[in-house]
């Protein structure tokens, strides 16, 4: 016995129509790259020197900060002014600033003031 069997039409898919699709994925994933290659930053560190008053003490010291460009600026200095002050010290001087590949050489100097604040 034969059957009768409903066909069922399913709508036509372009080329034109798939890429257009695919295009838009593409865009999607190259804007969030972007966006998460523009969050992603290298770290920056400052080291300074700074005192306390009654009885004078001076500590030499490493700090990060989040500045961008990595480079000497005043919102450098009043990030570690800052910082530093919430310790109960004074910011004498911001030396230098620079990325993690000169931090290593600083943590024997900075000893108990590394990366501290």
């Amino acid at each position: 016995m034969l059957q009768v069997v409903d066909v069922i039409d399913f709508p036509r898919v372009t080329t034109q129509a798939l890429l257009m699709t695919y295009a838009r994925y593409l865009f999607l994933a190259f804007v969030g790259v972007l966006a998460f290659a523009g969050s992603v930053q290298a770290a920056c560190f400052a080291d300074y020197k700074a005192k306390r008053d009654n009885p004078l003490k001076l500590h030499y010291g490493v700090i990060q900060v989040d500045v961008s460009p990595c480079e000497m600026s005043k919102a450098v200095e009043a990030q570690v002014k800052g910082r530093v002050k919430a310790g109960g010290w004074t910011l004498l001087q911001v030396q230098s600033v620079f990325d993690d590949s000169g931090l290593e050489s600083r943590k024997k100097d900075a000893g108990q003031y590394f990366l501290r604040f």
